[in-house]
C-alpha cells in the first residue's frame, strides 16, 4: 500500500481490496472503505449505514438503530485489516478474544456514516493483539472500547 505520508492513503482502500484480506461477507462485511492506514499502528475505516441492512427489520421497528454488537464488530474488522497487513501475519484470521470498556454514546441510524479509528496497543507472539477503537458519526463518538484478538489457525 502506497502512502503519500503516514496516515494518508494516496487513495482510499475500497471494499473489493478489503474483501481480499478479510473473510467477512454479507451481511457481516461491515467495512466499506479504509480511509487512513499507518502500517502496524492504526487504521480508519468507514461503514455506510443503510436502511436495507437486515438487522433494521427488527432492531427497532419504527426506530431503526444499529445494534451495538455490530458497531463493535465493524471496529474489529478495521482491526483485522491492520493485523492481516503485519509481517508474518498475512493470510491469518484473528477472532475476538475479549472486549473491555465498551461504551455506546449515541445511536447510529440509517443514513449515518460510522467512521472507525482503531489503534494497536500490543501484539504478542503474532498470536494475541490488543487494540483500542472508537467510532464517530458527524464528529460525535458513538462507540468506543478495547478489543482483544486471538489468531486462529484453520487446518
Amino acid at each position: 500500500m502506497t502512502t503519500e505520508h503516514p496516515g494518508t492513503l494516496a487513495q482510499p482502500i475500497p471494499v473489493e481490496e478489503i474483501q481480499k484480506l478479510l473473510p467477512h461477507r454479507y451481511p457481516f462485511a461491515l467495512v466499506d472503505r479504509i480511509l487512513e492506514y499507518i502500517p502496524g499502528e492504526k487504521a480508519v475505516g468507514l461503514k455506510n449505514i443503510t436502511f436495507n441492512e437486515p438487522h433494521f427489520q427488527g432492531h427497532i421497528p419504527n426506530h431503526p438503530i444499529m445494534p451495538g454488537v455490530l458497531m463493535v464488530e465493524a471496529m474489529a474488522q478495521v482491526g483485522g485489516f491492520i493485523l492481516t497487513q503485519m509481517p508474518g501475519m498475512e493470510d491469518s484470521f484473528f477472532a475476538f478474544a475479549g472486549i473491555d470498556k465498551v461504551r455506546f454514546r449515541r445511536p447510529v441510524v440509517p443514513g449515518d456514516q460510522l467512521i472507525m479509528t482503531v489503534e494497536v496497543i500490543t501484539v504478542k507472539a503474532k498470536r494475541i493483539a490488543k487494540m483500542k477503537g472508537f467510532g464517530t458519526v458527524d464528529g460525535q463518538v458513538a462507540v468506543e472500547g478495547e478489543m482483544l484478538f486471538s489468531r486462529l489457525d484453520f487446518e
